[in-house]
């Protein structure tokens, strides 16, 4: 028999409260990109690719279960902490949905990339929770995109701003976003594919 475990068991700690956040994501979908209906609300993401982009390979998830990419969703208004989050998801509107098709434009443009080959499971959050709930499953999941080729979930940053680097993920997919072109072109595809594959061999030597 199994010995008895009598720790004490606290819902609201951090470990149980992300385990239980990843656990409900990964029982919604997956979906294929783009969504076919508009729906309201905040929310959370993953993105998943499943398909035979060499560098990428490693990663490839046909069961939408190794994110490559995730990311959140809500209001300006309410990330600025300008006005007080509602409850009713129709109030905030579809901001998780115009996420998704954002990324969906970024992704279709991508020219050694297919958007057929891109899955997604989401869950609608109240806009409190998404940046804990997202930070969460960044932590637990480490995708590629968010830690390593950074840059996907970038805007425009205006012709008027500082013009920094180009971010990896533009670095891996030249062409795919123009405001990127006007970025200070210190990386390329080399690079980026040198530095994914230094971070994957790392990682299984662990």
């Amino acid at each position: 028999m199994e010995p008895l475990d009598t720790r004490t068991y606290d819902p609201l700690d951090y470990e149980n409260l992300a385990a239980s956040c990843v656990q409900e994501l990964m029982r919604r979908g997956p979906y294929q990109l783009p969504i076919g209906a508009r729906f309201d609300g905040a929310g959370v993401y993953a993105l998943f690719y499943r398909g035979d982009f060499e560098p990428y390979r490693p990663i490839s998830s046909s069961d939408a279960t190794v994110p490559i990419y995730v990311g959140s969703a809500v209001s300006a208004g309410t990330r600025k902490g300008i006005i007080e989050a509602p409850d009713d998801f129709v109030a905030i509107g579809p901001v998780l949905f115009r996420r998704l098709q954002h990324h969906v434009r970024a992704l279709t443009a991508t020219p050694n990339l297919r958007i057929d080959d891109f899955l997604c499971r989401f869950i609608v959050v109240r806009p409190l929770w998404t940046e804990m709930v997202e930070r969460f499953l960044i932590t637990h999941y480490r995708p590629i995109w968010n830690l390593v080729l950074d840059g996907f979930g970038n805007h425009d940053p205006g012709a008027g701003r500082h013009q920094g680097e180009v971010p990896w993920w533009d670095a891996m997919h030249p062409g795919a976003r123009k405001w990127a072109a006007r970025l200070r072109q210190t990386r390329g595809e080399a690079d980026a594919r040198e530095r994914l594959r230094a971070h994957l061999t790392s990682r299984e030597n662990r």
